[in-house]
């Protein structure tokens, strides 16, 4: 076992090989502050036929463990992973994918197990680290070192790995990956930062990354591992000239302006088939068709990359024609469904997302439980990706991780232009259905989201706009694309979505695969995405500018109070009996915080609200001496009447205090009839006493049993004295 040290921002960072799961193909234990994680690589021996692709698998486990608590539910032990379980995955999977060799298939699982978890540093981000090092300390063929880092913006000072503490203060939360060269992976938010803000934290994190990088290896530096082979397929001597010939990039560039993306495809594959035929029939035989004609189809598609490429770096024109900062047509409606609390329909060239904003009471907040953070979480926006967007067949199971990620997103976008809880006590959820999809469905959402709210009556301070962008680069030459196509983010060089107000950036996402971005190209993409944002918001304002005034008339009314702490048990009454009635009689749920004293209210009628708030604070008024009620008489007593003057308010109505009726009330009335009563006196406890509106008689008042008690103990201690 071997076990390297190194002080990073004040807190120790450990790396520990060779101890622990030894039989996994490469593994390490990382531990920073009081976080530990376990990050193994594995691959199987013999690659996958049949796939084009990595089949590269990356799993974050959540223990609960980690942070000394238990699972909550039934079955009490972790179940499938968790929102954040499955962002951390993605977080880890997106930097590391690109640095496998380009014809390795053999099967690839990245396990990260959170041993120790520390809520003011939190694994996530060291489990690029970690899976970096794992990977390079083993057999599996891996062409790079990558670190990632989380950064904050805190009082005007960028400062890396900040504590959970620091965050709440912070203007920026954003994850990058990169290896020494670059940065090539960002993720995170901001409130309203500036693209100049955003540069400036995109150098200070590749700064870490090189130190953190710099550390790995000298721990690389120590072993030697000899790799498995990377099996390429053999290709016959002529096979690939032969073919290469017969494609025309006249044709080619002909079939790839054809406009419409699923006319684009068709076009292309029937060009790629009549080659395949003449090829097949005159220059190869014809049995070995079955072999070799999928090398021949990745052939052709590297020549349709190849020319789409150079169109575009040579002529300055796109797939679809455009010119590189040209962004699609754009339509928007809002109010599509009556039933909805708010509804919005955001369409940019063949890409679609219909926005559905639905308002609940607090009861509707998220629960959250993780091994981090507890708690409930009232804003929610849920992404949905069917088949039927992008024109296929595929069964429909739960949310992919890619659905997941993308809400992530377009949630962070959002979150921080929503009015605060006290504003506008409402639990909000958003919906984005995916109708159609040509590149970028995440910053539709982020549109359509936006609209929908401000539909929906919601408060939002401003509109919030989303764009992907893109790059073709060879060599010095490289340009920058504006709202990228699906084709153009497949075979483009960088996918980088940018979304905020007009005022600055409110959440980003940058996947790079090239290593020769340097600054002066991530400065010209900032500032060629924020003029479209600008754009982009014109067309939205155009269609509603403004919140509206009111909410629907579906969603349910809520109303606020505040109510003193030592008042809350009044408003809940004796076994709850106060609260139960107050639901019941006026068709409402209450909550109550005990520890603020904050209490909502919420309904189907507004009327019924109103009423019901009235009455609580009603409940939590002192009552005053001389002030009149109609009382409801709850018990009845041969020396008098217990009278509810107000809901958990009782006083004694005595037999003297009734005048004319001093012999007969107990025959004249009933239980829950109602009697007007005026109050007399309050005593040190609280106790009401009452007399009958409009009796006259001695105003002195009555000693209450309480003081006629201790006078007779009195007289008892006398004697005895």
């Amino acid at each position: 076992m071997k076990s390297w040290k190194r002080e990073f921002f004040g807190r120790e960072l450990i790396v520990e090989h060779g101890k622990m799961a030894k039989q996994a193909n490469g593994s390490v234990l990382v531990r920073y502050g009081d976080s530990a994680i376990l990050v193994t690589a594995t691959a199987s021996d013999k690659p996958v036929q049949g796939v084009d692709f990595l089949p590269l698998t990356v799993e974050y486990q959540e223990r609960f463990y980690a942070a000394g608590k238990i699972p909550g539910g039934f079955i009490k032990r972790e179940g499938k992973p968790s929102e954040n379980a499955i962002l951390s995955a993605r977080l880890i999977d997106r930097p590391i994918r690109p640095l496998f060799p380009n014809d390795f298939r053999n099967e690839v699982q990245i396990v990260v197990t959170v041993l120790s978890a520390d809520p003011n540093n939190p694994p996530d981000t060291w489990g690029i680290l970690g899976a970096s090092l794992a990977l390079n300390l083993s057999n599996i063929p891996f062409e790079g070192i990558v670190a990632g880092v989380r950064l904050g913006y805190i009082d005007g000072e960028f400062v890396a790995f900040p504590s959970e503490a620091d965050m709440e203060r912070s203007k920026l939360d954003i994850v990058v990956a990169g290896t020494k060269e670059a940065v090539t992976m960002v993720e995170g938010e901001a409130k309203e930062v500036s693209e100049e803000e955003m540069l400036t934290a995109l150098k200070k994190a590749h700064e870490v990354i090189r130190m953190l990088v710099g550390f790995q290896e000298e721990i690389i530096s120590e072993f030697e591992f000899e790799k498995m082979p990377v099996e390429k397929p053999e290709i016959p001597e002529n096979l690939i000239e032969g073919f290469d010939v017969l494609i025309n990039d006249e044709e080619l560039k002909k079939r790839i302006l054809v406009p419409g993306k699923h006319d684009r495809d068709r076009s292309l594959k029937a060009y790629r088939d009549e080659i395949l035929d003449e090829y097949f029939e005159k220059h190869w035989p014809a049995e070995e068709r079955e072999k070799y004609e999928g090398m021949l189809k990745a052939h052709f598609d590297e020549r349709v990359k190849k020319c789409m490429r150079k169109m575009i770096l040579e002529e300055g024109v796109r797939a679809d024609g455009r010119k590189p900062e040209e962004i699609r047509p754009i339509t928007c409606e809002v109010g599509l469904f009556p039933r909805t609390h708010g509804s919005a329909l955001f369409t940019r060239g063949e890409t679609q997302s219909l926005g559905i904003v639905t308002l609940g009471a607090p009861m509707d907040e998220q629960i959250i439980d993780t091994i981090l953070e507890e708690g409930s979480k009232r804003f929610m926006l849920h992404y949905n990706f069917p088949p039927y967007c992008t024109g296929e067949v595929k069964p429909m199971r739960g949310p992919s991780r890619r659905e997941i990620g993308h809400g992530h997103l377009a949630e962070r976008a959002i979150k921080n232009m929503l009015p605060p809880e006290e504003e506008f006590p409402y639990t909000i959820r958003v919906v984005s259905e995916i109708l159609e999809s040509n590149g970028s469905s995440s910053m539709a959402t982020v549109c359509s989201a936006s609209l929908a709210l401000m539909d929906a009556g919601v408060p939002i301070k401003k509109h919030v706009a989303g764009v992907a962008m893109g790059l073709v680069i060879e060599g010095d030459k490289a340009v920058i694309l504006t709202d990228i196509l699906g084709m153009e983010d497949h075979l483009g060089d960088m996918d980088f979505k940018v979304a905020g107000t007009r005022d600055g950036i409110t959440a980003f996402q940058m996947d790079v695969k090239v290593s020769g971005v340097d600054e002066e190209i991530l400065r010209r993409a900032l500032e060629q995405a924020r003029k479209a944002r600008m754009k982009i918001l014109d067309i939205m304002e155009s269609v509603i500018s403004a919140p509206r005034s009111t909410i629907s008339s579906y969603a349910p009314v809520i109303k606020m109070t505040h109510i003193p702490i030592d008042k809350v048990g009044d408003v809940i009454g004796p076994g709850g009996r106060v609260v139960k009635w107050i639901t019941k009689e006026f068709d409402v749920t209450v909550f109550i915080d005990d520890g603020t004293g904050e209490v909502k209210v919420s309904g189907s009628k507004l009327e019924n609200v109103e009423e019901a708030i009235k009455v609580i604070e009603n409940l939590v008024k002192d009552v005053e001496i001389g002030e009149e009620f109609e009382g409801r008489i709850t018990r009845i007593e041969p020396y008098g009447m217990f009278v509810e003057i107000k809901p958990g308010k009782i006083g004694l109505l005595h037999a003297s205090k009734m005048g004319k009726e001093m012999k007969t009330f107990t025959k004249k009335y009933n239980v829950g009839d109602k009697v007007r009563v005026v109050i007399i006196s309050i005593d040190d406890l609280g106790r009401v006493q009452l007399k009958k509106a409009g009796v006259e008689f001695n105003s002195s008042p009555t000693p209450s049993r309480h003081n006629q008690v201790r006078k007779l103990q009195n007289r008892k201690g006398t004697r005895r004295s």
